[in-house]
C-alpha cells in the first residue's frame, strides 16, 4: 500500500476488514447514544416532561461518559479492544432497552445516565485501529473509524423518528426505535467478539506495567496529571448541583451533598491509583526509552473538548434550535436537519486524518482550529430571517472543520506512548465529554449566540495550545515480554 491510500474494498486485506468491522462496533454505539434527541417530541409528550426536564436527560447522557472514558481506556490497555468492545454493545444494548421500557421520569433520568457509558466505546477503536495500521496511515484509518462511527448520531437522527412515527406508530413508537437499535447493537457485539482480533498475526500488544493510570516521566508530569483530573470531577459536581433543589429540584439536598461526597471519594481513589503507578518513578526516574512529554496529552485534551465537545453539545441542542428558530419545520424535518451536523463525519472526520498524515501534526490542527473557531462565530449570527438553506450551508461548512478538528487530534494520539494508547484516549475523550457537559450547562443559563461565541472561544484557545505541540517524529520504544526493546515508528 502507499503511504495514504487505503483500498478501503479490499476485504481480503486483514487490515481493511478490522477497520471497517470496528467503524461499525462505533457506529452502533453513537446511534444508542443519541438516540435521545431526535425523539424529544414524542418521549417528552409520553412523560409531560419540563424543558427543565428534558435538558437535564441531556446532560446526564453525557455525564457518565467522563469517567467510563478513563475506566474504559485502562480496560482496553490491559485486556484488549475485542472483549472490550463486545461486552460494551451487548451491556449498552441491555440498558437502552431498560430506558426504552422506562415508565417514570426517574427511571429515565436513571438510564440515561448509565447509557453515558456507551460512550466510552470510541476508545477501545482507537487502540484497536492503531494496532493494525502503521504511522504513515494511522491518521487516515482512525479518521475513517471516527468519522463513519461518529455517523451514527446522524443516522439516529435519519431513522429514529421515521420508525417511530411510521413503522412503530401510536405514542410508543419511540420506545420500539430504540429497542431495534439495541437489539441489533447486541447482536453485532457478538458477531464481534468471533471475528475480530487484537493485533495481526506475530504482532505483541503491549500492555501498561501497571493500570489505573496513566504513567508519566516527571515529577513536573505527574503534578500536571493530577490537575488535569480535577476538571472532570468539578463539572459532575456541578451537575449534581444543577440538579439539586436550588436549580432544577431533581434531587433531594441530602443526595446532592452525598454525590459531592462519592466525586471527593472517587478523585481521592484516581489519586491513589495515579501515585501508586508513578510511585517509583518518583523515587527513582525513569529510563530514557520510556520518556514522553505529558504535555502531548494536555494540548491534544483541549483541542478534543474544542471538537469533539461542542460538537456532542451542538448535536444535542440543534434540532430545538431549529424547530423555535424556523416555523413550519416537522419533528423529522427538525431531527434530520440537526442530524446534519455529524453528517459531515463521513469525510470530514477522515480528511482531518488525511491531512495530518500529509501536511504535519500541527500545521494541521492549526489551520483546522481556526476553521472551527470562524464557523461557530458564523453559526452565532443565525435568525430567522436567514433563508433555511443558508442556515444549513452554515451549519455544514462549521461541521466540515469540527469533524476535521477531531480527526487531526486522534491521529496524533496512538504515536504518544504504545502500550498506553487506550489510556490516553480515555482522557482525552473524557475531556471531550467534559466540554460537551460544561457547554450543554451553560446553554442552559445563556442564549443561543452566547452558546456558540463561546464554542468559538474554546476553539481559540485551542488554537494557542497546539502552537506548543511536538511533532511526532523518529520512533518510540516499547519492552517485549522478555524484556528485549522494541522501536515502533511514530513519522
Amino acid at each position: 500500500m502507499s503511504s495514504h491510500r487505503l483500498n478501503l474494498l479490499d476485504f481480503s486485506n486483514k487490515s481493511v476488514a478490522t477497520l471497517h468491522f470496528t467503524w461499525f462496533a462505533f457506529f452502533l454505539t453513537f446511534v444508542m447514544w443519541f438516540s435521545l434527541p431526535p425523539l424529544k417530541p414524542l418521549i417528552t409528550a409520553s412523560f409531560t416532561m419540563s424543558p427543565q426536564q428534558w435538558a437535564a436527560l441531556l446532560t446526564l447522557n453525557v455525564a457518565l461518559t467522563i469517567p467510563a472514558r478513563i475506566v474504559v481506556g485502562s480496560l482496553v490497555d490491559k485486556f484488549g479492544p475485542r472483549a472490550i468492545y463486545s461486552a460494551l454493545l451487548i451491556f449498552s444494548g441491555l440498558v437502552l432497552i431498560a430506558f426504552a421500557s422506562a415508565q417514570t421520569y426517574e427511571q429515565l433520568a436513571l438510564f440515561r445516565f448509565l447509557l453515558g457509558f456507551v460512550g466510552a466505546g470510541f476508545v477501545i477503536g482507537i487502540r484497536l485501529v492503531s494496532e493494525w495500521f502503521p504511522a504513515r496511515q494511522v491518521g487516515l484509518a482512525e479518521g475513517i473509524y471516527g468519522g463513519w462511527g461518529n455517523f451514527g448520531a446522524a443516522a439516529a437522527g435519519f431513522t429514529l423518528p421515521f420508525l417511530a412515527i411510521h413503522v412503530f406508530g401510536g405514542v410508543d413508537g419511540w420506545r420500539y426505535a430504540m429497542g431495534t437499535a439495541a437489539v441489533i447493537a447486541m447482536i453485532y457485539g457478538v458477531a464481534f467478539y468471533l471475528t475480530v482480533r487484537n493485533t495481526p498475526k506475530g504482532s505483541t500488544y503491549f500492555k501498561p506495567k501497571k493500570s489505573g493510570g496513566l504513567e508519566v516521566s516527571s515529577k513536573k508530569d505527574f503534578v500536571f496529571y493530577v490537575i488535569m483530573n480535577i476538571p472532570m470531577y468539578l463539572i459532575l459536581a456541578v451537575l449534581a448541583w444543577k440538579m439539586s433543589p436550588t436549580n432544577l429540584g431533581l434531587l433531594s439536598h441530602a443526595t446532592t451533598y452525598v454525590l459531592y461526597v462519592v466525586l471527593l471519594g472517587l478523585f481521592a481513589f484516581q489519586f491513589s491509583q495515579i501515585y501508586r503507578v508513578n510511585k517509583d518513578m518518583l523515587k527513582n526516574g525513569v529510563a530514557e526509552h520510556d520518556k514522553y512529554e505529558f504535555k502531548q496529552v494536555a494540548i491534544l485534551s483541549w483541542a478534543y473538548l474544542a471538537t469533539f465537545g461542542s460538537e456532542i453539545a451542538v448535536v444535542s441542542v440543534l434540532p430545538a434550535f431549529f424547530m423555535t428558530t424556523f416555523t413550519g419545520l416537522s419533528v423529522t424535518q427538525a431531527a434530520m436537519l440537526g442530524g446534519s451536523f455529524a453528517f459531515m463525519n463521513l469525510v470530514a472526520r477522515p480528511g482531518g486524518g488525511w491531512v495530518s498524515d500529509k501536511f504535519g501534526r500541527r500545521v494541521s490542527m492549526t489551520l483546522i482550529l481556526a476553521g472551527v473557531a470562524a464557523g461557530y462565530l458564523l453559526l452565532s449570527q443565525i435568525n430567522a430571517s436567514w433563508p433555511l438553506y443558508l442556515a444549513f450551508a452554515a451549519v455544514f461548512a462549521c461541521s466540515l472543520f469540527v469533524q476535521a478538528g477531531c480527526g487531526a487530534v486522534f491521529a496524533v494520539v496512538p504515536l504518544i506512548k504504545r502500550r498506553m494508547t487506550g489510556q490516553i484516549a480515555g482522557l482525552a475523550g473524557a475531556y471531550g465529554n467534559t466540554g460537551a457537559l460544561f457547554f450543554l450547562t451553560m446553554n442552559t443559563f445563556i442564549d443561543t449566540r452566547s452558546f456558540f461565541f463561546m464554542l468559538a472561544g474554546a476553539a481559540a484557545i485551542g488554537l494557542v495550545f497546539v502552537q506548543f505541540l511536538k511533532e511526532p517524529k523518529g520512533h518510540t520504544v516499547e519492552v517485549n515480554e522478555d524484556g528485549s526493546l522494541q522501536r515502533i515508528e511514530v513519522s
